[in-house]
Order: structure tokens, then C-alpha cells, then sequence
């Protein structure tokens, strides 16, 4: 018996049943060991040691291995074709050496794509394990470890609310806190455009100003109302005629088929996937052996998979003109050969659809890019018409475009990720046959304001293209990096965009001030090179960590020897500019605004940073870190609104660390509340109904008892009865009726309760038996989320999977994983199952003599913890 080694059991069931009975394939589910996370687990004093430790939830599963490889006569490792792959067989050989489980035949074996044809070659052509790759996994595993465990510890003691901090995780968080500083810096800049709708033989188009007065105008030449109104004024009552017709051909190439990173931003773009999201898709596809190897720099496709795709291509269009003479060639960037591996493409050209939902949107977005890789050129046409009036000063011009022939464009077009300002030509349009000398027809002039617009933030697509620019990091880790922020809430998403949260903008600051060079784009683009030269053999990997360890050490240190205060007033004068602004009438804005005498300056405390007066404790004014920048001074809209209308009482807006509230009164009798983020405009009306909260609905028709909507800690709520249902936002805690608020709290009861009152949940969807332990695989709506089930074992589906999306291939992964880590312990049950059966006058005795059973001997735990060793 041969047994082959790979990460899932979806990819096992597929390679056995290629492969055969004589032998067996087993998943290794993912990595089976890793650094322990505690100080140690790498050791710089002793030439870079470093522990590896067994997951404990893989324990049983490679025992199961190990089991199997003692009766094989020989070892197939076939994870992934790349360097984590190499790194996974490499720790699987390891640990079967270390047990004595090894076979004499070891090999190892890869595959682009999970076809019974790719998969039966590979096992013909065995190699040994790359060592290069192996040295450069162990470099970058030391390199993060060391970097993380190293930094962490400094952020915890100097940094208030500062959670961790990573090599490539830290540079891509200054990327969007970089962008959120340009966006406070913009200042808007107005301009016009000029244009005038014409018409020829019953055609509209729109020409547009381009010179006034005989000078050139740019953007921004037009700057206000009374420039824009004058240049109307003068193509008004201008005559124009056509002085030059200019028509150009042009010709759009395809782009290449998708590498990991620009598979990631065209999911972002067209489908609005996240990065995670979509590499778990592409997993999916590649072992149902849909597509090829989803982690790749490469954009070259295999030779009979280009013959393939011309094939597909000459069999959906009868008009030749779609197949070029030539196949199209490109050509990788990656600097490794055994990195660049072919493009994303699917295994088979004559199968346009996989899938389904999510799974299958993702693959005919792969389908089509690969199949246009391959398509005929696109030819177009740019006509421009250049008109002038009577003095010759002022000329129009309009621009069109039209598709001659469409090419690879019947297929696919590449998304793009931002928009110029408006007022940019549209040559979107056709134009109408003109000649020099004719002279259309004015329909009308407009003049339009525009303002110049700040840098968008970045989105998941925008982000990873720019990581990629840069050389930070890899495409396959820009997933796991952008969750690692997300998870740590250094950022959030709003709207699709990255916005940078209080507590990621100051672990920027403090790695800029600090630690400069590990959040500097040019060091880690080049650390990111050193790397690329380890696994290509031409750099010592231990020799690369000597120098970093030699430099990054000190530095820690030096910083860790720093006493809180001195990292805050360090941080206060890095961000002078950015907390105390100037004001508008230029006096100092470090004054405290409370007390008038005081001077503000940066603090920390346990829940993070915060701006406060030095005369504390007399003064207790307070200013959230957050509040800072943005051109302005900080709570600029605090004071009094006004005063309540019942009880002629002020009502007072304020700024504390925790973000703004409203107050009414003073001392213990003061009611406050604080503001929500949900309401787009906050007035006086909206403070008075905060303040008067809770609301009583009224009382529940069954038990009579009240029903009262507040917001609380987690956001707005309805009660009653000790039991609780979520309301959808600020505004219906004031709108909810007695219907609506009794079902809610009868769903909220059913979802949550017990016994014979809760409703039997319906499936989303049903599967198969599974596998191994035969029973029916359902996805089940949850209390805490939706999860999958057999019956008997469930699993969690992660957040960015929809229920109704989740594949059978992923039901079985997530359940078997589930399996993997063995019986969930029951609340309790350990201490039942702990005491020993006592005899009965031994128990009784015991029972009626407290005393003598509290008295400890002494040397007494020492004997009750040998005894316990001993069972």
C-alpha cells in the first residue's frame, strides 16, 4: 500500500478515487505543527532553534497517519505546489522520522490542477523535498515570530489599548492610515467646465470649451462663478464651425489570465468579495478540480490548455476574426520558477459553468478572464472634432469612441477601481459624420460647478493592488492579513472602504516614531526580495535573520526600557499638529476648553489614548484621541442645544473618552445619554427623546407586564419579562408598536428558548450523508450563526460564507474538522465524572466530621499530588 499526504479530505476523496486501490490518500488538514505561541519557540542565542508543537485538534488525525505510514511501503507528500505546501510535507516527514513511522520510499509529488490526467502524471515524476523552499518557509515563520513576539509585549506595556502588531500586517495599516491623513490634508478646489449641446443631420452630442480667449484652459483655469459665466457668455454668442475632424484607430489588447492578487481585486470589484472570501471560493473550485492551483504569481497558461481554449473559442464564434493567428503568450514577474506556476484558469474550456452561488459566480468570472486571454483584439475607433468660432479665440472639441470590432470584449472587460472628477471627456458616445466648414446647429450652453475630490480610501481591491506595487507581502497572505486588521479593529469597513479606527492610527504613530524602519515601504518590499532570494537558493536563510535580529532587538529594548510617560510625551509632540490644530482666531489650542487655565496634552489609560487637562483632578475634561485632526478643533459642536421643553432645563452636548452624549443636569441627578452613530443628523429633538429613554411600549397582551425599548451597551433593545429581542436601529426604539414588539420577543424566545415552546428551526439547504459518519449534512440556522450539521457533530460556517452558498465539499471539511477535534465536554460533566465511589461508612464518616476533614497536614498536597501521578 502507498500512502499520498494532502491538506483536506475533499482533495483526498478526489486523488484516491483517481489513484485507485493500491492506495491510500489521507489529509493532513492543513498544518500539523507550529511555533508554539510563547516566548522561546525561536531562539536567536542558539543559532535560531526553533520548538515546533503537534496541534492538539490534529493529535488523533495523525496518529491516524502515522498508523498508515508504518504499513505503506511508500510516502507520497502531494500538498500544494508552493512554499507552504513544501513546508507542510516537510513537518509531516519530520514527525513520522521522529515517531519511527517513516517508509523507506519517500517522495514528493505536484500538480497544478486535481484531474485524474494532471494527478496520475505527477505521481510518474517524483522529486525529493526542496530544501530552498523549505529554508525560505523557516525564514519567514522566525522573521514574523520574532517580529510579533518581540513587538507585542512593548505595545501591551507602553501602548494603552494596543493588541499586536505584525511585519507585513503593520505597513499595510499605515497604506490606509497614510490615505486617511491625505483625505484630512485635502483641501477641495473649485473649478468649471463649459459645454455646449450641438447637433448635425439629427444628432445631439455635447462639445466641450477647451480654449477662451485664445489661451489653453486646464482643469482648474476656470475657478469661480464669474470666469465660467463669461466663458458661457461667449460660446453663447459664438458661431462655431468644424475646423478639423481627426478619426485614429485604436486597439485594446486582453489582459492576462488571473494570478492570486488580480483575482482578489476583480471579486472585489465585480463581485464584491472580500479577499478571504474569495480564496476559500477558489480552494473550493480547485479540489472539486474546476481550476488550477489558486495561489500563483504566474500568467502563462500550459500549452494544451492554450490549444484547449482556442479550440473553445473557434467552436462559440464562427467568425474567425475572434481567434488571433497566434496563440497569445505572457509572461510572469514572479522570480522563482518553482513559485510561478501556470495562471488561474479552469481545467476544462469546454465546461463554462461550476458550481453554483457564490462558487459559480467566481468561476465563470475565472472562465471568462482566461478564455479572452486568449480572443483577438478589440478594435475601436476615436473620432475628435475640433469647432471654432468667428474670432478664432474660442474652440469647442468633442470626442467619440465606437467599437469597430469587438474581439475579446464580446467575453470579458476589466473592472477599474476609482473614477477621475467629473467635468473629464465622455468619448463614450458616437459623433456624427462631420466635415471642416460645417456648421452644426447650437442647442444650448451649460456651465457646471465642480469640486476637486480627496484620494478615495481604499477598498479590498484597490488595497491589494497597492500591497502588490509595492512588493509588501505576498498575494497569498494579503487575505489572512486583511482579516488579522479587521479582527484586531485597527480598521472597519464601511460602504466597501477601509476607514482607519482610533486605535490603528496610533499603533501607526507609534511605529513611526519608534520603530521607523519596520513600517517603512522600502524595508519591507526589500525584506520581502531577501526572501525571494532565500527560496531561490541564492541567500542563506539564517545569515538573513542575523541582520534583522541585530538591529530590530536593540531597538525593542531601547523602547521597552522607555517608561509609559516618556512614550506618551513622545507621541504628543509627533502629533502636535494632528491633536491641537490652530484655531481659527489663533489662540493657543492647547488651552483647555473647561477650564480656560489648563494645558491639554496626550494621556493613556486602560481603555486607550485620550487628550485631557493638566489640572486634573479639579479639571476632569477629557477629549477622545479620535476626535483630533479633521482641520478643527476637537468637539467643536459641544455646548448648550437648548432647553428642554417641559422642563425649561438645559440640555448640554459633550465630549468625553468614550465618545459624545448629551446631558441634562449636574452632579448625581444628571441624566445622560449618549449619542448613537446610526442618526444622520443630531438636533434637540433627537436629545430630548434620548434622555427621556427607557420607553414603555405598553403591557404585553399575555402577561400583562410592560414592555420597555432602551439602547444598552450592544445597541437598542426591546424587554419584557426578563427576556430580551434586538431592534434593527436607533429610530425604532421610538417607533416600535405593541404588535411588532410582541413578535419580535416571540422570535427572539423561539431562537434562543427551551423545551416544547421553541419552534423546530427549517434547514437553508441539505446535503448528502456524510462520509464517515453517515449522517445527513444540513445547514441550520443558529442562535449564534448559522451552522452544519450530521446530526450529531456541528460546525460553525465562517462569517463571509452565506449559508445558502456553502458547497457539500465545505460541509464535509468543516464537519470533519469538527470531528477532528474531538467530543465537546458538556458544562459540568468533568466534575461529575471526577469523585470516585467511596463505601458507604467511609462517605457517612466523612460527612459527620467537618472539622477533622478541613484540617490540612502538612507535606499533605505534596502526597495528594504524587498520588495523583501515581493513578
Amino acid at each position: 500500500m502507498q500512502l499520498v499526504i494532502v491538506e483536506s479530505p475533499a482533495k483526498a476523496k478526489t486523488i484516491e478515487k483517481y489513484l485507485g486501490k493500491d492506495f491510500k490518500v489521507l489529509a493532513s488538514y492543513g498544518h500539523v505543527r507550529d511555533l508554539p505561541p510563547k516566548d522561546g519557540s525561536v531562539r536567536p542565542d542558539e543559532d535560531f532553534a526553533m520548538d515546533w508543537e503537534l496541534y492538539r485538534d490534529k493529535q488523533s488525525r495523525f496518529k491516524e497517519i502515522a498508523d498508515a505510514a508504518k504499513t505503506a511501503t511508500r510516502l507520497v507528500l502531494a500538498t500544494d505546489p508552493d512554499r507552504e505546501g513544501e513546508a507542510i510535507s516537510w513537518h509531516v516527514q519530520e514527525l513520522l522520522a521522529k515517531r519511527k513511522a517513516l517508509p523507506k520510499v519517500v517522495d514528493r509529488v505536484t500538480f497544478n490542477a486535481i484531474t485524474k490526467q494532471a494527478v496520475t502524471e505527477a505521481m510518474t515524476r517524483p522529486r525529493a523535498l526542496d530544501t530552498d523552499l523549505i529554508d525560505a518557509y523557516l525564514a519567514r515563520r522566525a522573521l514574523d515570530y520574532l517580529f510579533g513576539f518581540t513587538l507585542s509585549p512593548v505595545l501591551w506595556r507602553k501602548l494603552p489599548g494596543a493588541k499586536s502588531a505584525g511585519r507585513v500586517q503593520s505597513v499595510a495599516l499605515r497604506l490606509i492610515v497614510d490615505r486617511e491623513r491625505e483625505i484630512e490634508a485635502f483641501r477641495a478646489e473649485e473649478y468649471w467646465s463649459v459645454a455646449a449641446m450641438m447637433e448635425q443631420d439629427g444628432t445631439e452630442f455635447a462639445a466641450r470649451l477647451v480654449r477662451f480667449e485664445g489661451k489653453k484652459l486646464d482643469k482648474l483655469t476656470l475657478g469661480n462663478q464669474g470666469s465660467a459665466m463669461a466663458a458661457k457668455a461667449a460660446v453663447e454668442a459664438g458661431r462655431f464651425t468644424v475646423e478639423g475632424v481627426e478619426t485614429k484607430p485604436l486597439t485594446r489588447n486582453p489582459a492576462p489570465p488571473f494570478t492570486t492578487s488580480t483575482l482578489q481585486q476583480e471579486a472585489a470589484r465585480k463581485l464584491g468579495y472580500s479577499a478571504s472570501h474569495t480564496m476559500r471560493l477558489a480552494q473550493s473550485l480547485y479540489e472539486a478540480g474546476a481550476i488550477t492551483y489558486m495561489r500563483t504569481d504566474g500568467v502563462q497558461m500550459d500549452g494544451s490548455a492554450i490549444n484547449a481554449c482556442r479550440k473553445a473559442i473557434s467552436e462559440r464564434y464562427s467568425d474567425p476574426g475572434f481567434l488571433p493567428d497566434k496563440p497569445r503568450l505572457y509572461t510572469t514577474k514572479a522570480k522563482n520558477a518553482q513559485e510561478a506556476h501556470e495562471a488561474i484558469r479552469p481545467t476544462d474550456f469546454g465546461r463554462d459553468r461550476a458550481g453554483s452561488g457564490d462558487e459559480g459566480k467566481l468561476y465563470e468570472l475565472i472562465f471568462k478572464r482566461a478564455m479572452a486571454s486568449q480572443m483577438a483584439a478589440a478594435r475601436l475607433e476615436r473620432t475628435t472634432v475640433s469647432l471654432l468660432d468667428g474670432t478664432g479665440m474660442n474652440e469647442l472639441r468633442a470626442t467619440g469612441q465606437v467599437v469597430k470590432f469587438p474581439g475579446f470584449l464580446a467575453v470579458y472587460q476589466e473592472g477599474f477601481d476609482e473614477r477621475g472628477d467629473s467635468g473629464d471627456d465622455d468619448d463614450s458616445g458616437l459623433l456624427p459624420a462631420m466635415r471642416k466648414g460645417d456648421c452644426p446647429a447650437k442647442k444650448g450652453v451649460e456651465a457646471v460647478q465642480h469640486f476637486t475630490q480627496p484620494p478615495p480610501r481604499f477598498s479590498e481591491a484597490s488595497l491589494v493592488k497597492r500591497l502588490e506595487e509595492l512588493g509588501i507581502g505576498r498575494p497569498s497572505t494579503y487575505a489572512s492579513t486583511i482579516q488579522t486588521l479587521r479582527d484586531r479593529e485597527y480598521v472597519r469597513m464601511e460602504k466597501n472602504r477601509f476607514f482607519a479606527e482610533e486605535s490603528g492610527r496610533l499603533l501607526t504613530v507609534f511605529l513611526e516614531r519608534f520603530f521607523p524602519n519596520y513600517v517603512a515601504f522600502d524595508f519591507t518590499a526589500g525584506m520581502e526580495n531577501e526572501l525571494d532570494e532565500v527560496s531561490g537558493g541564492r541567500e542563506e536563510w539564517k545569515a538573513l535573520l542575523t541582520r534583522f535580529w541585530a538591529d530590530f532587538k536593540p531597538k525593542a529594548d531601547e523602547v521597552m526600557d522607555k517608561l509609559p510617560s516618556e512614550v506618551t510625551e513622545a507621541l504628543d509632540e509627533y502629533l502636535s499638529d494632528y491633536l491641537f490644530p490652530p484655531t481659527e482666531d489663533g489662540s493657543d489650542p492647547r488651552v483647555c476648553p473647561s477650564c480656560g487655565t489648563g494645558r491639554l496634552s496626550l494621556r493613556g489609560g486602560k481603555f486607550g489614548a485620550f487628550v485631557a487637562c493638566n489640572n486634573y483632578p479639579e479639571c476632569k475634561f477629557t477629549r477622545r484621541f479620535a476626535q483630533a485632526g479633521s482641520g478643527g478643533t476637537a468637539g467643536a459642536d459641544d455646548g448648550v442645544m437648548g432647553q428642554h421643553p417641559d422642563t425649561g432645563e438645559d440640555i448640554n452636548r459633550k465630549t468625553g473618552r468614550f465618545g459624545p452624549y448629551v446631558e441634562m443636569g449636574s452632579g448625581k441627578e444628571a441624566k445622560r445619554a449618549s449619542i448613537p452613530k446610526d442618526l444622520p443628523e443630531f438636533d434637540l429633538d433627537w436629545a430630548v427623546k434620548l434622555l427621556s429613554l427607557p420607553r414603555i411600549v405598553g403591557a404585553h397582551p399575555e402577561t400583562g407586564l410592560e414592555i420597555e425599548a432602551n439602547i444598552g451597551r450592544y445597541g437598542p433593545y426591546l424587554r419584557h419579562d426578563g427576556k430580551y429581542a434586538k431592534l434593527t436601529g436607533t429610530a425604532e426604539v421610538f417607533e416600535v408598536g405593541m404588535n411588532a414588539a410582541v413578535t419580535l420577543l416571540a422570535e427572539a424566545q423561539n431562537r434562543g428558548g427551551r423545551g416544547e415552546g421553541r419552534a423546530k428551526a427549517e434547514p437553508v439547504k441539505s446535503f448528502g450523508a456524510h462520509p464517515t459518519s453517515g449522517g445527513e449534512m444540513k445547514v441550520m440556522p443558529g442562535r449564534y450563526g448559522p451552522y452544519v450539521t450530521d446530526g450529531t457533530n456541528n460546525a460553525t460556517i465562517p462569517k463571509d460564507v452565506k449559508p445558502e452558498d456553502l458547497t457539500e465539499a465545505q460541509a464535509i471539511e468543516l464537519i470533519d474538522a469538527r470531528i477532528a477535534k474531538g467530543p465537546v465536554k458538556k458544562k459540568g460533566a468533568r466534575k461529575k465524572a471526577a469523585p470516585k465511589k467511596a463505601a458507604p461508612k467511609k462517605a457517612a464518616a466523612k460527612k459527620a466530621a467537618p472539622k477533622k476533614a478541613a484540617v490540612k497536614k502538612k507535606g499533605a498536597p505534596k502526597k495528594a499530588a504524587a498520588k495523583a501521578k501515581a493513578d
